[in-house]
């Protein structure tokens, strides 16, 4: 589903290349912005959610998700104002990593807001990881296509870039046979989300 993507030239950005990049190509008239997420442990310095959430303070990282409600409803205005429709695909490893069950909670709020996030079982495409793990990436249109890297320890490094438009097709259609078979947010949520209880955090 994925193979051109593993064979395909990129050019390496930094971290703030990569910001500036995406803003660019993200304003330049495309029509669509589809992430695919598969890590199951990032880091978030500075988002003071996952801050707390790292100290082991479950219940105030919950309470602090809200700060990113007027930053999330400003991103869907301006995606909105660019007509660009944005979906997100999460797929997740099970049992499920307190990173994740964090994160599912940030998510929740981004769908409240009118985001569109689906979750995939990665149980559920152990055919197609036989060789690879499907890639975490972003695509921008037909523009541009993104890796997204993190270092051994979870933090955000930067992007290989793609511009192949063969490339970011098919890269594209895997992404949307993927979404077409995932579950519902507050599907998924409701069922594997709610029920759990707050995670242990290892320091």
């Amino acid at each position: 589903m994925f193979d051109s993507f593993y064979h395909g030239v990129s050019e390496y950005l930094d971290r703030p290349a990569y910001h500036e990049d995406f803003r660019r190509v993200h304003a330049s008239g495309i029509r669509n912005l589809n992430k695919l997420e598969r890590g199951q442990n990032f880091k978030e310095r500075g988002f003071a959610s996952w801050e707390a959430f790292a100290a082991g303070e479950w219940d105030r990282a919950l309470s602090l998700i809200e700060e990113k409600r007027e930053i999330y409803t400003q991103q869907f205005r301006d995606a909105a104002r660019l007509n660009v429709l944005e979906r997100r695909l999460r797929v997740i490893e099970f049992p499920v990593t307190p990173y994740v069950q964090w994160e599912m909670h940030v998510l929740r709020l981004r769908v409240e807001l009118g985001d569109h996030i689906k979750v995939l079982d990665a149980r559920d495409i152990l055919d197609i990881e036989r060789r690879n793990p499907v890639p975490e990436v972003v695509i921008l249109g037909n523009a541009a296509l993104y890796e997204v890297l993190y270092d051994d320890d979870g933090n955000a490094m930067g992007a290989n870039r793609f511009t192949d438009r063969a490339l970011i097709r098919e890269t594209s259609a895997g992404f949307d046979t993927l979404y077409a078979r995932a579950d519902a947010f507050h599907d998924f949520f409701d069922r594997e989300i709610a029920p759990l209880a707050p995670p242990t955090v290892a320091h």
